[in-house]
């Protein structure tokens, strides 16, 4: 494949992954839908490491990859965000590649960090945490385990969407897209993953996985194109 890429769970409240790639050779691969924020740092050939902030994706596209490139990417959880920067202007690949600050730091919010590593990832991000750059929105937890939080629903679904950058709806399409594409990377058949995930039947599941994976079920299957990270999810978040 065109990309390797490992990966590990974190049990930090703040982290929800922590993963690493690098590239073989150029080439492009399936940017698949994803609704986390992240901090990735992107490293090709010789050239001084940049550290991006990325926000959700709601589509899946073509992405072309480099050579000879290595990124480490720190997922946050859903609902934890940055208080001075509405998610939604992350939206859809508008990420900000954040300022140099030279001797392998970099400035975000009014302090210049340490790059982060694979190992120190969760270290790091209970720093930023500490320093405020990093909170975690009460509201989205709740609202994801069917709780009701005690405020409006006005107040809520704003709370939910300057956190999050997706509305609940467009954040379960994307994790039920994806929790298919798991299911058929390991082999379940199509129509099984169409009950397992909740849709209503094999052209449904086409058009979701065509709009939010990129290749059909058939192709995601068999597994010949390349995606970015795919993992084991949890069951798909109900309406």
């Amino acid at each position: 494949m065109l990309l390797r890429f490992e990966q590990r769970a974190s049990d930090s409240p703040f982290v929800e992954r922590v993963w690493r790639s690098s590239s073989r050779a150029a080439g492009a691969f399936y940017s698949m839908a994803e609704p986390n924020l992240e901090l990735v740092v992107a490293r090709v050939g010789d050239a001084p490491p940049q550290v991006i902030l990325r926000g959700p994706v709601t589509r899946a596209s073509i992405a072309d990859c480099p050579a000879g490139g290595e990124w480490l990417g720190i997922r946050l959880r859903i609902g934890t965000h940055l208080p001075s920067l509405p998610t939604a202007a992350l939206l859809d690949h508008r990420s900000a590649v954040l300022p140099d600050a030279g001797g392998g730091r970099f400035w975000l919010g009014d302090h210049a960090w340490e790059v982060p590593t694979f190992e120190d990832a969760e270290c790091f991000v209970a720093r930023l945490a500490a320093a405020g750059v990093i909170v975690r929105e009460g509201v989205v937890e709740e609202a994801l385990v069917g709780r009701g939080a005690d405020v409006g629903l006005r107040s809520t679904q704003r709370r939910f969407l300057r956190a999050v950058g997706l509305s609940r709806e467009e954040l379960r399409q994307i994790e039920r897209a994806r929790h298919a594409a798991w299911l058929l990377r390991g082999g379940m058949p199509v129509l099984d993953v169409v009950d397992q995930a909740g849709y209503f039947d094999q052209p449904h599941l086409s058009r979701a996985l065509r709009r939010l994976i990129g290749p059909t079920p058939g192709g995601v299957a068999q597994g010949q194109d390349q995606l970015s990270l795919l993992y084991n999810t949890a069951p798909p978040l109900r309406a």
